[in-house]
């Protein structure tokens, strides 16, 4: 009894030492990109003030009436970025909105991406019809706009922040099916596979220890630059009016912007900060998805240095 358990002990510490040194050398590999440093730093530092939004500003800063300030004023010592239509301040508001603008993105793509790596293995490893026919359903969402697939499911079911999760989520993963699909067929194509499939190994073992784990860093990286597309599509939607009227998230500020006439009227000031935070955001995922992309996949010949 003892023997075997020490084996397994063993079995798993060297397990996790392996990771520990993927993750160091994908670490060391990493901080060449000064883009991607860059971003990251920029995310970390705007993820700690969306976390720290009810100690910063307080939950009362989306109070209508129990506004502090009065409708449209200038930035000020009071108000450093102005206040809105109703007298809110417009910091407090982009602080608060950080939160749901990141978790959008975060679980949009996750959706996403979750959606993609499914379909895409299932296809690359059962091949046949049932790739042909997969593969024709995921060219036709992929031709699709996906802005108007998603004004569509946001514009039939319920306005709430999971139905603009669930949308962006569900017309969004074409890309990432065919991306999965074709490094799906190149591991499959390795000696290994036969070698397990010879030993009794079934669909699920094939799929789940031998093909998903080589799929993963391309999953990785595809998550990393489809969580940008994701909060732009959320501010698009938002801005439409299709987002969660009860939650104060970016694109809903540049909505309410328009509604009060900020662009007519010249209050730049209600317009600039989400835009610009949205903007930056999106920005600060691109450089770290690119940098990602480029230390698991060297071949691309990316380089965000």
């Amino acid at each position: 009894m003892t023997v075997p358990s020490t084996a397994a002990q063993t079995a798993s510490s060297l397990a996790w030492a392996r990771r520990r040194g993927s993750v160091a050398r994908f670490w060391r590999a990493y901080r060449t990109h000064r883009a991607g440093l860059l971003g990251l730093g920029a995310l970390a530092v705007i993820a700690l003030v969306a976390l720290a939004a009810p100690l910063l500003v307080g939950s009362d800063v989306q109070s209508v009436t129990n506004a502090p300030g009065a409708a449209l004023e200038s930035p000020s010592g009071t108000f450093p970025l102005g206040t809105d239509q109703f007298g809110r301040s417009l910091l407090g508001l982009l602080i608060w909105g950080a939160r749901i603008s990141l978790t959008v993105g975060l679980m949009a793509a996750a959706l996403s991406v979750a959606i993609g790596t499914l379909v895409g293995i299932l296809a690359g490893h059962f091949g046949g019809w049932f790739s042909t026919v997969t593969m024709r359903i995921t060219d036709w969402f992929l031709v699709m706009p996906t802005l108007v697939l998603a004004i569509v499911l946001a514009t039939v079911m319920s306005r709430s922040v999971w139905t603009v999760i669930l949308a962006i989520g569900v017309t969004s993963w074409p890309t990432t099916a065919r991306l999965v699909r074709a490094q799906t067929l190149a591991v499959e194509s390795r000696p290994y596979i036969e070698r397990a499939t010879a030993l009794g190994g079934g669909h699920g073992h094939i799929m789940s220890r031998h093909v998903l784990p080589n799929v993963m860093p391309l999953v990785l990286a595809q998550t990393t630059l489809g969580i940008s597309n994701a909060i732009l599509t959320e501010a698009t939607l938002a801005f439409l009016g299709l987002g969660d009227p009860d939650v104060v998230s970016w694109g809903g500020m540049l909505q309410d912007a328009r509604e009060a006439g900020a662009v007519s009227s010249g209050h730049w000031w209600y317009l600039a900060p989400p835009g610009i935070a949205i903007a930056v955001v999106a920005l600060a995922f691109t450089l770290c998805g690119r940098a990602v992309e480029s230390v698991l996949n060297p071949k691309l010949g990316v380089s965000t240095r």
